[in-house]
């Protein structure tokens, strides 16, 4: 009841302050004829005072007053016609015109808020937002139960090609003839789920993980929480995280485990907590690591839920030969060196042919090149990249002087 008085009264405020904008605009206005006869009036008094100056003659000053009184008689006659026709109607029509403006912006609101607010919906405090995170928490679905949701609304998998099924099927009947085989499980696990059978393939994984009791690692328990939440359609479900937290007793740098368990965090409605644990998955890399594209596309907006406003993520880490590979390659033998060199040049050339990359990369591939005495290719690679920078003269300068130092410019 308090926001809806709050909302009335406030509506109510803005309608008058407008209506008396509008009332105040209407009473000023006046006829031109108004404003003429002030204008000619002026221009009396200056001839009279041009006249005791002596700079206008009488007769000058006698034919000026004529003209003007002339204008004057006019202007009075339009006043006479102007005020009964404009002032009536402001009289009479302005308080109709108040009334149905301020209804309108009063019904306006209203409908305004139902269409496009939360009617109803009460404060949100700290401690009410937290008990909403638990509650939600404690009412999960279980693995069972989510993996039938999750079937209602999956987009079924293309039927597999007859080959793929053949092979699909002697593996199975060779993974049951041999329940013992840890490899043929791991085999079956993986197959399970590249063709999308995500509860076989959790299901086989947790076999495997049975077999090999306490030899089983962290890698080994999170690979099954995965799949095992692929298949409840990206459900952390508490069986899932039974196994995440058992995933990162052995192993408490897990990366996989550690992106779920964000997830769960986020699923739980506490993006505050999910913000802490996978920022500390993107300052500790690697780049090229499956769980840091979707951390990078939400930790953005995370980081606003948690209150970081000011936080800026760490740059995407650039990959190829640095200056420490340069200086480690040193201590090696020449056939070693540019074995070494030429298959991190290789990577990096791929790398930026399909993704592109910053200026830094650019400048790395150049010099590489440079290195290995390649300088028609880093020639080539310097001309696309001062294509690409021509617009960015800091980073077109950083890759000039790098193909400046590998012979490619003067």
């Amino acid at each position: 009841m308090l926001f809806w008085t709050l909302t009335i009264a406030l509506a109510l405020a803005v309608a008058l302050y407008l209506a008396r904008a509008y009332m105040r605009g209407r009473g000023a206005d006046a006829p031109a004829a108004a404003y003429d006869l002030r204008v000619f009036r002026d221009q009396l008094a200056e001839i009279d005072r041009d006249l005791a100056r002596g700079v206008l003659a009488a007769d000058d000053a006698e034919r000026a007053r004529a003209e003007i009184s002339r204008r004057i008689l006019e202007a009075d006659r339009q006043m006479g016609a102007a005020p009964a026709r404009a002032s009536g109607r402001a009289s009479s029509l302005g308080p109709y015109v108040v009334a149905v403006f301020g209804a309108l912006v009063l019904a306006g609101s209203f409908f305004l808020y139902q269409s496009l607010g939360a009617p109803g919906y009460g404060d949100l405090p700290l401690a009410r937002r937290v008990a909403m995170s638990e509650e939600i928490y404690a009412a999960r679905l279980p693995q069972a139960e989510a993996e039938e949701r999750a079937a209602l609304t999956m987009t079924p998998a293309p039927p597999a090609d007859p080959r793929m099924a053949e092979l699909m099927e002697k593996l199975r009947e060779a993974v049951a003839a041999r329940p013992n085989d840890t490899e043929g499980l791991q085999l079956l696990a993986r197959n399970e789920a590249a063709v999308g059978n995500y509860r076989a393939a959790w299901e086989a994984q947790r076999r495997l993980i049975a077999l090999k009791g306490d030899a089983a690692s962290g890698e080994d328990h999170a690979a099954l929480a995965e799949l095992m939440i692929l298949a409840a359609g990206g459900v952390v479900s508490p069986e899932a995280e039974a196994v995440l937290a058992r995933a990162l007793e052995l192993d408490p740098g897990n990366g996989s485990a550690r992106y779920f368990l964000g997830l769960m965090l986020a699923q739980a409605g506490r993006p505050d907590r999910t913000f802490n644990v996978w920022r500390g998955l993107l300052e500790e890399g690697p780049e090229d690591a499956p769980w840091m594209p979707p951390i990078r596309a939400a930790i953005g907006e995370l980081a606003w839920l948690a209150g970081e406003e000011g936080y800026v993520p760490p740059s995407a880490e650039t990959r190829g030969p640095s200056e420490s590979d340069m200086q480690a390659a040193a201590e090696m033998s020449p056939e070693d060196r540019e074995a070494m060199i030429r298959g991190m040049v290789e990577g990096l050339n791929a790398r930026l042919a399909g993704e592109g990359g910053t200026s830094d990369d650019w400048a790395r591939l150049i010099g590489a090149l440079g290195v290995l005495g390649e300088t028609e290719r880093a020639a080539l690679i310097w001309s696309e990249a001062e294509d690409i920078f021509a617009a960015s003269p800091d980073d077109l300068q950083k890759v000039a002087d790098a193909a400046r130092a590998a012979g490619v410019l003067q």
